[in-house]
């Protein structure tokens, strides 16, 4: 087949989606289709009418990638794609819309409040961070609405510390999440088609667990993760649970806590376009349940044309 890799762009994670593009254009290469890496620019639309591809694998990570924007694009193009359709996009890649799907769902997830730039200036939404201190306690969680890896995230220890951080969430988007601190395992399931791949526990070098668990190079892993067989099912359920209730189809990623104080799990996000480099848990994962990356490079195209 002849495979648009779609990569790079000009978001703040086009390293790491340059990383994945590289390592899936080599394993396409491996199993013999005719491959076509696009570092994604305003010339995308002209170059993909032009190549034609039979399919699109989108290895974009960031905003236009993951926030539904290429896929649409994709649709309208008439191309197939691999991943999640536009609206998955983006009710993932919005994780105050994400939140409240999965609350509604009767998904387990942690207490937040979101706050907007517009609510800062125009009504005064400064004055009601003690309130939400109260509400969430310390340490919390800081971080922007819309954004990737651990860009804009951080773990605010006291109170004097919200506003700085808030500041920071807000530079990266318009809306911030201030998300109540959970310390637990930390635990990614990953999704492909009907499976769950072996879960993978996230071991963060950083002192600060919540940045370098988005952080690439900042974790290692054990796949699979220690957990009791009970545990396990019911990660593996409420991952399910997420990924369908988000309305993701082919793969995705799943974020989830094991509290270490009440044996309860909550779901962090769920990323609809995860990373594919050395150091990504997805492929840990499926190597862990004996699948190459070549052969997961290949289910994932197998997968987009069944759903497509």
């Amino acid at each position: 087949m002849r495979v648009a890799v779609l990569q790079g762009g000009r978001s703040l994670e086009r390293q790491v989606s340059l990383q994945s593009g590289q390592r899936v254009e080599e394993a396409l290469r491996r199993l013999g289709h005719e491959v076509h890496g696009i570092d994604v620019d305003h010339q995308l639309v002209r170059r993909l009418t032009t190549l034609r591809p039979d399919i699109a694998f989108v290895a974009l990570h960031g905003e236009d990638g993951e926030d539904g924007t290429v896929q649409e694009l994709l649709e309208v193009l008439g191309i197939p794609y691999t991943g999640s359709g536009p609206g998955a996009c983006e009710r993932c890649w919005d994780k105050i819309v994400a939140k409240r799907i999965m609350s509604a769902a009767g998904i387990a997830t942690p207490d937040a409040v979101s706050v907007s730039s517009s609510a800062l200036k125009q009504l005064g939404a400064a004055d009601a961070l003690g309130a939400i201190g109260e509400r969430l306690g310390f340490p919390m969680i800081v971080k922007p609405a819309r954004q990737g890896s651990a860009l804009g995230l951080r773990t605010v220890r006291k109170p004097s510390e919200a506003p700085d951080a808030l500041l920071a969430a807000l530079s990266y988007d318009r809306r911030a999440l201030l998300e109540k601190y959970v310390d637990g395992q930390d635990l990614t399931v990953s999704v492909l088609g009907d499976d769950t791949l072996p879960i993978v526990e996230v071991h963060p070098r950083d002192q600060d667990p919540y940045s370098a668990r988005y952080t690439i190079g900042q974790s290692t892993f054990t796949c699979p993760a220690e957990l009791d067989p009970a545990a396990r099912a019911a990660a593996e359920a409420l991952a399910r649970r997420a990924y369908e209730a988000l309305g993701c189809r082919g793969f995705a990623r799943v974020d989830l806590l094991l509290d270490r104080v009440t044996g309860d799990l909550v779901v962090l996000e769920v990323d609809a376009v995860p990373g594919l480099t050395q150091t990504s848990s997805l492929p840990v994962a499926a190597e862990a349940a004996g699948i190459s990356f070549d052969a997961l490079v290949e289910r994932l195209l197998e997968l987009a044309l069944q759903d497509h």
